[in-house]
C-alpha cells in the first residue's frame, strides 16, 4: 500500500523508556514517602501518560491533590532521570531514515507530557520528525483522536493515506477514530492480544517489516 505519513507513539514504540520510567517513578514515590514499585508493576501502569501512571503507582488512599503534586515533582525530575537508559529499539533509526528518504511525513504523538517529548526526540532522532507532540492543554490524551487529526491536517495528509503505529490498545483506538491505518508493534509494552482486540489492522514484529506495508 504505502502511506504519505507515518505517525508514531513514543514509549514502547520508538524508544524503550521503561528502565527510566521505573527509576523516575520510584524517585517520585520516594520523595513523597510512598512505597516503591517493581519494574513489572510500573510496566502495568504505562500507556496513558505520566499523571495516570502516578495515579496507579500511588497508594490507594492518596488524594487527587497529592497525586497532582507528585506529578509536578515528576516534571521537575524528568530532565535528570528521564533519559539515562532510554534507547531506540533496534532497527528503528534505520526505518525512519528510509521512510524520510522516500518522502514520507513523519510525526510523533505521545501521551507523554509535551515538554518531555520535546526533550527526548531531539536527543535520539535529531532532524528526523516533521512534528513531535505530547499531551498538553491543546492536545488531549489518546485515545482521543484530536491530536492525530490535527497533525494530519497540518501535514496536508488525508487520514486514509496515513498510518499510526503504537504498542498499546489506546494507540489502535486512536488510529481507528482518526480514520488512519492502525499498525501494532509487538516489541513494546502491551501483548499482541490487546492490540488485536483493539482493532490493529496489522501487527509487525520488527521495524523493517513496516517497509513491506
Amino acid at each position: 500500500m504505502g502511506f504519505d505519513a507515518y505517525i508514531f507513539d513514543l514509549d514502547g514504540t520508538l524508544l524503550d523508556t521503561l528502565p527510566d520510567l521505573v527509576q523516575l517513578t520510584n524517585k517520585v514515590l520516594q520523595e513523597h514517602g510512598w512505597p516503591l514499585r517493581t519494574s513489572a508493576e510500573v510496566l502495568s501502569f504505562v500507556g496513558d501518560g505520566g499523571l495516570a501512571l502516578l495515579r496507579r503507582a500511588a497508594p490507594p488512599e492518596a488524594s487527587d491533590e497529592a497525586v497532582q503534586q507528585a506529578f509536578e515533582t515528576w516534571e521537575q525530575l524528568y530532565p535528570a532521570y528521564g533519559h539515562r537508559n532510554t534507547r531506540p529499539y533496534p532497527g528503528m533509526p534505520e526505518l525512519l531514515e528510509t521512510l524520510k528518504a522516500r518522502g514520507a511525513k513523519l510525526g510523533v504523538l505521545s501521551n507523554k507530557v509535551d515538554s518531555a517529548v520535546g526533550e527526548v526526540i531531539p536527543r535520539h532522532f535529531p532532524g528526523i520528525f516533521d512534528e513531535a507532540r505530547g499531551e498538553c492543554a491543546a492536545i488531549p490524551r489518546k485515545p482521543d483522536p484530536a491530536g492525530l487529526q490535527a497533525m494530519l491536517e497540518r501535514f496536508g495528509t488525508a487520514p486514509q493515506r496515513a498510518a499510526y503505529l503504537g504498542d498499546s490498545a489506546g494507540d489502535m483506538l486512536t488510529a481507528r477514530r482518526a480514520g488512519a491505518f492502525p499498525i501494532g508493534v509487538t516489541w513494546g509494552y502491551q501483548p499482541r492480544a490487546a492490540l488485536q482486540e483493539a482493532g490493529a489492522a496489522l501487527l509487525v514484529d520488527a521495524p523493517a517489516q513496516i517497509l513491506e506495508v
